[in-house]
């Protein structure tokens, strides 16, 4: 029997009481399918609900064959090691006994001879050279992915859940992701915010607050389908809408018309000259008539409401955060950045750059590129000055600001509203407040604590305090800006970078991204950094 997952009449709710999920019906089969929607949505929780980790309040979740799961982020002990990722230690114990001569008879029996080499393949597919002793806590986010990859390849399950699992690799890494799926022949569910991954998908299952729907097809099929449903949906409102306000304008001619035959009826019978009795039949037949014409006008004005009412409700109302950054000014011949000879490292650690000489002069847009542990991030550390050089000048001549894949800037004990007063001295109250609601932190939301925020919060709140002053730096550098970011929230930062006139110095493995805020040049780290 095909691998399968039925999801029948589903419904769910978060611990504090919020309903994510109700009467959800999905079906998942032998193909891979995108699972899309904006942060906060029940994606992960969906996953959970499908392998048991979460149980559903009403409904039935079926699950036909074997799951592989990747999660967004794996917590790790200091011990557990690629082979317990593996789910083999006992089994290489085993082999290890056999190897040295010390193996029981049972151990014989349970040998299994192909397993090294079976494991060496999985590592191999997924770009990873690491023993299979190495232990999860020496490798790096990236690293540890692909070992969950390498894992997912050597159990061969029915279904693969992924929850997004390009966060945090390089092009490489990303790659091997597109290689395992373009060569998956079961099912997959794919959580993913990477619209080239999207791509590769047989069908796309967007969760909305209107529940879920599924679209044949990839990420471009799914967008062209979508931009249609929207574009009749908002056709069909406002035509109800028109029809609301028809409705009202004729009601309102009803009533004036009545009113003036009204105002002639009182002054005829003012006169006295009509007979009590014609006076009575005339009364009664005007009310019958505005009685009739009230009920028409209101069964017309229910049928029109109605009809706006299910048009809005194929409407999710988005209220999407907006980036508009001021002007800098900064001259095209501008000196913005200098870098001489130098030499990078970490104390008691190999020199991680050497010899390093960069400029920016004017508004370039810079994507620095390499692999995982290239040097990259250290690069941004030596720019920004959070790390000295061992030797040689490093020299900023603008304004800057900087956005790390910790989102450093913000202190974790202040609220949003602190953190943007802190970082925009002599903003009044008003006007901080206003850029937070452009942001989406309006009211109390931009009195939380940033520590109690979401990855893909913190992300927006540090892009609000460092972008939403009234004064927006000659010099933004950005380390991964879009990771933890739903695809809407991605094409809001594109549409304000790329409205930047300032200079722009990236990292960032999105080549989509990257194509969509007009990079100008690229900076590849060189291949000798050694971390």
């Amino acid at each position: 029997m095909p691998a399968s997952i039925a999801l029948s009449n589903i419904t769910w709710s978060t611990p504090d009481g919020r309903r994510l999920f109700s009467n959800l019906d999905l079906n998942f089969g032998p193909e891979r399918t995108g699972l899309v929607g904006r942060n906060g949505i029940g994606k992960t929780s969906l996953l959970h609900l499908i392998d048991s980790t979460l149980h559903p309040q009403s409904g039935k979740v079926t699950v036909t064959g074997t799951l592989g799961i990747l999660r967004q982020t794996v917590a790790v002990n200091q011990t557990e090691t690629i082979a317990g990722v593996f789910g083999v230690a006992e089994a290489l114990d085993i082999l290890r006994r056999a190897e040295m001569g010390q193996a029981t008879a049972a151990d014989l029996v349970r040998a299994d001879w192909t397993l090294k080499a079976r494991m060496t393949l999985a590592l191999d597919l997924a770009g990873l050279d690491s023993a299979p002793d190495t232990r999860l806590a020496t490798l790096s986010g990236g690293q540890r992915t692909r070992a969950g990859l390498a894992a997912l390849i050597f159990a061969q399950p029915d279904f693969l859940l992924l929850d997004e699992p390009t966060n945090n690799l390089d092009r490489e890494g990303r790659r091997a992701v597109l290689d395992l799926l373009a060569k998956w022949r079961t099912g997959a569910i794919v959580i993913s915010h990477d619209r080239e991954l999207l791509e590769t998908m047989d069908a796309i299952v967007e969760l909305t607050s209107l529940g879920a729907k599924r679209y044949g097809g990839n990420w471009s099929c799914y967008r062209a389908c979508k931009a249609g449903e929207l574009e009749t949906a908002q056709r069909d409102l406002a035509q109800a809408d028109r029809r609301i306000a028809e409705i009202a304008r004729d009601a309102q001619i009803m009533i004036e018309r009545k009113a003036r035959k009204d105002s002639a009826g009182r002054k005829k019978r003012a006169k006295g000259d009509t007979p009590r009795i014609l006076l009575g039949k005339k009364k009664n037949r005007s009310e019958n008539t505005s009685g009739g014409n009230a009920r028409l006008v209101e069964s017309r004005s229910t049928q029109a409401l109605e009809a706006a009412a299910a048009a809005r409700k194929r409407i999710e109302v988005l209220q999407p955060f907006s980036v508009q950054l001021a002007p800098t000014g900064l001259a095209p011949d501008k000196p913005v950045l200098q870098i001489d000879a130098v030499r990078v490292g970490y104390e008691s650690g190999p020199l991680v750059l050497s010899d390093l000489s960069f400029a920016i002069i004017g508004p370039e847009r810079i994507a620095v590129t390499g692999p995982n542990g290239s040097g990259k991030t250290t690069f941004l550390a030596l720019v920004s000055g959070t790390l000295p050089p061992i030797s040689g000048t490093v020299r900023v001549m603008t304004d800057f600001a900087m956005l790390d894949q910790k989102v450093s800037v913000l202190d974790p004990a202040l609220s949003i509203r602190d953190n943007f007063r802190r970082l925009n001295p002599g903003t009044d109250e008003n006007s901080c407040r206003a850029a937070l609601a452009r942001f989406m932190f309006r009211a109390d939301a931009a009195l939380q604590a940033v520590a109690s925020l979401s990855g893909g919060r913190v992300l927006r709140a540090g892009l609000a305090c460092t972008l939403g002053g009234p004064k927006t730096p000659s010099l933004l550098i950005l380390d991964e800006p879009t990771n933890h970011l739903d695809i809407e929230s991605i094409e809001i930062v594109e549409a304000g970078l790329r409205a930047y006139d300032g200079a722009l110095l990236v990292i960032s493995h999105d080549e989509t991204f990257l194509a969509n805020i007009n990079i100008t040049r690229r900076f590849h780290v060189p291949s000798s950094a050694s971390a």
